[in-house]
């Protein structure tokens, strides 16, 4: 994997502070989920609680902790809440790393350790 050059300047204490706070915020498996399973489109408490796996208590706690964060808004339709992400950099965010683990499954999957020894092969 060839990865690209760039030129970084660097950032100023209160920007890290503010993307170590977001990292902070996604740092929970269910809230990488919703914000998934969001990345396809809206949806409500219900259907993204039984989609996620999490119980619609706990999967409304996680939300209101990524509206806090302003990373989801959430809009009445009658009896429903309806959640979508604002921010498609928060998209790219979860999409990179979960592709960034799918990736290094991969590579695990295809090394092999060589018997008697620490040195790992490629299969």
């Amino acid at each position: 994997m060839k990865i690209a050059s760039l030129v970084v300047t660097e950032p100023e204490q209160q920007l890290c502070e503010d993307a170590a706070a977001t990292f902070a915020i996604l740092a929970s498996p269910v809230r990488i989920r919703l914000l998934s399973l969001l990345a396809r489109g809206e949806s409500d408490v219900g259907t993204l609680a039984a989609s996620s796996g999490a119980g619609v208590t706990s999967t409304s706690q996680h939300l209101a902790k990524l509206r806090l964060a302003g990373l989801v808004s959430v809009r009445v339709a009658g009896r429903r809440h309806v959640y979508v992400v604002d921010d498609p950099h928060v998209i790219s965010l979860v999409e990179q790393a979960l592709d960034h683990h799918a990736d290094l499954r991969a590579t695990r999957a295809r090394q092999v350790r060589h018997p008697g020894t620490d040195q790992k092969v490629e299969r």
